[in-house]
């Protein structure tokens, strides 16, 4: 099913008090960034736009896809989903190594070639974090930076669903910028949770967050531009110091 636009009708914020920002469309190739304080109620903005809310949770809210609201079955049945969604917390239970499980969730999606398919997810999941993942490692014995590689690269990959939502991947320990290079697609809607100043500039528009509800709707300015041109080459020699100190070099 394809869509050109998502828009969020607003409900109210934790006081009851109706929401400042009325109404936020979203159209396909765009990226928004969502930003505030611990508790202001970003991650109960995506939560809604995940369930595709219509006007059934706490917040009110209500989520369209080209103006219209979603049917059920793109709400609760995961195979016709259309929101991919990476969480904060990403900590396996089942006790199967990485290639089968990898194996088992290409298979289930009827990839033609799902060998094929997980060596481009482990190398891409590798190339965001420092201790490689191997495809006989048991997926509970990787370390949290490792999961959140692993799921990034398979939802960059195989996530077919036209909407991405991503909560704080700053605080999963990989290279930020390279992750996001990896899941941004013209072909989809992207919006990021983050407390990073070079994420929350990386969007076109920036929906700040009070008191649980949209407070502002901010255009990314051409001088904030430059400030994130600047924010770019502290976070690679960040990356750089880093990646030394990791390897246990003095500065």
């Amino acid at each position: 099913m394809n869509f050109n636009e998502l828009t969020i009708i607003s409900g109210t914020d934790k006081f009851g008090n109706p929401e400042k920002v009325r109404e936020i469309t979203i159209k396909i190739g765009e990226i928004y960034t969502i930003i505030g304080f611990t508790g202001s109620g970003k991650s109960q903005l995506i939560r809604d736009i995940e369930q595709l809310s219509q006007g059934d949770t706490i917040t009110k809210r209500r989520i369209l896809m080209d103006g219209s609201l979603i049917d059920s079955k793109h709400r609760y049945i995961p195979e016709f989903k259309i929101v991919a969604y990476l969480t904060q917390n990403m900590n396996y239970i089942t006790d199967m190594k990485c290639g089968d499980f990898l194996i088992l969730r290409a298979t289930s999606r009827k990839f033609m070639n799902p060998k094929e398919n997980v060596i481009k997810i482990i190398e891409t999941a590798n190339s965001l974090c420092g201790e490689p993942i191997l495809e006989n490692m048991k997926l509970t014995s990787l370390s949290g930076g490792q999961s959140r590689a692993l799921m990034i690269a398979d939802t960059a990959i195989n996530a077919k669903s036209p909407i991405i939502l991503i909560d704080e991947i700053e605080n999963a320990g990989i290279d930020k910028k390279k992750a996001m290079e990896i899941l941004v697609d013209n072909n989809k809607i992207v919006l990021v949770v983050t407390h990073d100043p070079y994420l929350a500039l990386s969007g076109s528009k920036r929906i700040v967050m009070l008191n649980g509800g949209m407070d502002k709707l901010i255009e990314t300015s051409e001088s904030e531009a430059k400030i994130l041109d600047e924010l770019r080459k502290l976070n690679e020699y960040n990356l750089i110091v880093q990646r030394k100190l990791r390897e246990g070099e003095a500065l």
